[in-house]
């Protein structure tokens, strides 16, 4: 599928959207996998080179998405938005260390990063957390708008009056409402 409008510049929207509900009730996850979750991250330039996800790795960012999906959900219908998901953007964006972490074994003290793999993450974690807030605080926080062709389930950022996030989710729901004009009964 092609990005929804605003994906290229936000990354929380492209993170939204990497699970999308597709009709008959199929859905394409592109974190499915850790591999999936590894290229999908790479693709948008959040890691430096492929970070060898494991399992864990991959849930945390699936984990992120639904946090933000419900952000951005909330924002797009002027509801309050879930406490767990603001509390999970910044604690993505509050994790993430600028400076050698002070550690001790059984040698004793020393300084150092952490693990390289979740360092990644982590900075991955922290870019999108940043990305959304920015969005929902910014100037392109009115023109957020969830896809009108149902069953589709992703975000955009409204362009004049376009409300879907493809042609063919435009398409479908054009389709959908002649079909619907030529079955109505007419009443007596």
């Amino acid at each position: 599928m092609p990005p929804a409008p605003g994906e290229e510049q936000h990354p929380c929207l492209a993170l939204a959207n990497s699970a999308i509900a597709l009709p008959g009730g199929h859905l394409l996850d592109a974190l499915a996998t850790p591999a999936g979750a590894d290229h999908w991250l790479l693709e948008r330039g959040l890691t430096p080179g492929p970070a060898g996800l494991q399992e864990m790795c991959a849930s945390q960012l699936r984990a992120m998405r639904e946090h933000v999906r419900s952000l951005l959900a909330a924002r797009a219908a002027a509801h309050p938005a879930r406490p767990a998901a603001l509390a999970a953007v910044n604690d993505a964006l509050t994790r993430v260390p600028t400076a050698q972490l002070l550690q001790w074994d059984e040698s004793g003290p020393f300084r150092a990063a952490p693990h390289p793999t979740a360092a990644m993450l982590d900075h991955a974690l922290a870019a999108v957390a940043a990305d959304v807030a920015d969005l929902l605080t910014g100037p392109d926080a009115e023109r957020l708008a969830a896809c009108g062709s149902p069953p589709c389930n992703r975000f955009l950022l409204r362009q004049g009056r376009r409300q879907w996030c493809s042609t063919r989710c435009g398409d479908r729901a054009r389709a959908a409402r002649a079909y619907a004009r030529r079955t109505q009964q007419p009443t007596p």
